[in-house]
């Protein structure tokens, strides 16, 4: 059985955005062409995919199935064009980094990485962990490099750090409400830090919002709160801040999330990142 690629890519989007007319407007397509796909697609596996009605749209047990074969059979026609191409190493790589790894030894690893394949058309999406797993669900990125919550099993383990408490050097925190400086949602230190908070009883507001890493350390800068980083990526001109009653924040992984797939761009760069940072 050949399944079309196309149909599947409309398949994966609709199970992404959860609804034809959504999942159409992330691939540009008019609701009824969607509609299409998604019919020639169930005619071609002799299997309905989707249970819908005119409120509701979910996946049927065969639908679900299909999520994994189609994530499957679209990295193997990638694999197979980039072979057949007589150049394994070359074409476009979308690489997705959490905003607070840029400060590390990343850039010269991908630096480093470009030297070495210049056949490789890096394209690089900085931001949050959980907006950048969710594209690289939806197709739209090969690779993240992000974190996830100890316990949590998707991607490779880089290393693992725990979670702190930062401002400027010398920085008290009062008895009182705890002045909080953080990402947006879904931010996962946001929401750990929170968590503890409220186990410790501690009253909170949120000082300053900000989807960049220079933004967090501009308001700790400031004098407009504190943050919660991994230790070991704290922005520069900040410091952990111990023993002043602030609750523990946990831990934290840093995962590479990529499909597998020996001689390709990505497997070359997740081997060159584990290479040079996992500890």
């Amino acid at each position: 059985m050949l399944l079309d690629p196309v149909l599947l890519r409309t398949f994966l989007a609709v199970e992404r955005e959860g609804g034809f007319t959504a999942g159409g407007e992330r691939l540009g397509l008019r609701q009824s062409t969607v509609s299409g796909h998604i019919t020639r697609l169930e005619k071609a596996v002799g299997r309905e995919l989707f249970l819908r009605d005119t409120r509701n749209m979910e996946l049927t047990a065969d639908g679900a199935a299909m999520v994994g074969f189609a994530r499957s059979i679209l990295d193997a026609n990638a694999e197979a064009e980039h072979y057949f191409a007589g150049a394994p190493l070359s074409g476009r790589l979308r690489l997705g980094v959490s905003d607070d790894l840029v400060g590390t030894e990343l850039p010269r690893i991908l630096f480093d990485f470009r030297q070495a394949h210049p056949g490789i058309d890096l394209e690089l999406s900085v931001g949050l962990s959980e907006p950048l797993r969710a594209k690289f669900d939806a197709g739209e990125l090969d690779m993240v490099f992000g974190k996830r919550r100890p316990g949590q099993t998707h991607g490779d383990l880089v290393w693992s750090d725990r979670l702190v408490w930062a401002g400027t050097l010398g920085a008290k925190v009062d008895d009182g409400v705890v002045p909080f400086v953080t990402y947006p949602p879904p931010s996962i230190t946001r929401s750990c830090a929170l968590a503890a908070l409220d186990r410790a009883g501690r009253g909170w507001r949120i000082t300053c919002v900000t989807d960049s890493e220079l933004g967090l350390r501009a308001a700790a800068h400031a004098g407009l709160g504190f943050l919660v980083h991994a230790e070991s990526t704290l922005p520069a001109g900040l410091v952990a801040v111990e023993g002043q009653g602030l609750p523990d924040p946990g831990d934290i992984e840093f995962v590479l999330i990529s499909r597998t797939g020996s001689g390709t761009p990505r497997a070359a760069l997740r081997d060159a990142i584990m290479r040079r940072l996992r500890h």
